[in-house]
């Protein structure tokens, strides 16, 4: 019993994260289930199969608040899809971890730009209100994005998530939403693709359950904070986490020594808490130094 509830508490945190900033379900609950020595594949498969449920729950939630870009959400789901159950079904026993660091360089210094972007050079009045992705970009991030979160355990998020941020013109809160609700699809994908390779007795369901249910309770609390919350903090905010994930990713593949991690999380932490600060500082010398409209 006390792991179920334990369980359920993962799913509620990694959704509330995931549901919020637009990515790390995957990696946050998959990373706490082989800390209770869950192998694997079954972690990524009990993941998965928890997200059919919490993707859809996360994704009716931002519809609900108006967080989602509908048009891109359909361009992103097949090639999404496909990607996803591709690497679930023939490549999830490849050495993808080989290519995981080179990824993370790539998204860590998309989110230093996203950073530095919605901390000095972000304008309201740029923000679109849609997220006008051509069917020529969507197909390869949907794949690469799909794929990845398949073999690697989380990876829509991380992946779509800045990608569609560094674009300009691009409302944080509309990225969010739309990345949390097109992940639906990559999740039924992904986790019909692991019942075909391992089969479904390897599934253990009390567990799944109680991840899902976690998941239901964080997704419209989720959705009601990026709703709420200032577009150029949300980017501040989802920014700084991009950099930490990959920052991780790094230092575990590259720095043999744990004892420096401490230090350089805290360093990062610390710029990240430096950069909101800035950030609410901005919002609310901004808002002050509106002229008053006499007449409301």
């Amino acid at each position: 019993m006390k792991k179920l509830i334990i369980f359920a508490l993962i799913g509620l945190l990694a959704q509330l994260i995931d549901g919020s900033l637009g990515m790390a379900y995957g990696v946050t609950s998959t990373s706490l289930l082989l800390a209770f020595g869950i192998a694997p594949a079954v972690a990524s498969a009990s993941v998965h199969l928890a997200e059919v449920v919490t993707t859809a729950a996360s994704g009716v939630s931002h519809i609900k608040f108006g967080n989602v870009d509908k048009q891109t959400v359909y361009r992103l789901i097949i090639p999404g899809s496909i990607g996803a159950f591709l690497g679930a079904t023939f490549l999830s026993n490849l050495p993808g971890d080989l290519a995981k660091p080179y990824i993370s360089i790539f998204l860590l210094l998309l989110g230093v730009y996203v950073l530095i972007r919605f901390l000095f050079q972000f304008k309201p009045q740029e923000e679109g209100k849609g997220l006008n992705l051509t069917r020529k970009q969507s197909i390869p991030l949907g794949l690469i994005a799909g794929f990845a979160d398949a073999t690697g355990g989380g990876g829509w998020g991380p992946i779509a998530t800045p990608v569609l941020l560094s674009r300009k013109g691009m409302s944080a809160r509309k990225v969010v939403g739309t990345v949390d609700t097109s992940e639906f699809a990559i999740a039924v994908s992904a986790t019909l693709g692991f019942f075909i390779s391992l089969g479904w007795e390897e599934v253990n369901w009390l567990w799944v359950g109680a991840l899902m249910i976690g998941g239901i309770i964080a997704a419209p609390i989720a959705a009601w904070l990026v709703r709420k919350i200032h577009p150029q903090l949300m980017g501040v905010l989802v920014g700084g986490f991009i950099i930490l994930v990959n920052a991780r990713t790094l230092l575990t593949t590259w720095i043999d020594d744990s004892s420096t991690y401490p230090f350089i999380y805290i360093g990062i932490a610390l710029l990240w808490i430096g950069a909101i600060i800035f950030s609410i500082t901005k919002i609310v010398n901004n808002k002050n130094s509106k002229p008053i409209d006499f007449n409301s």
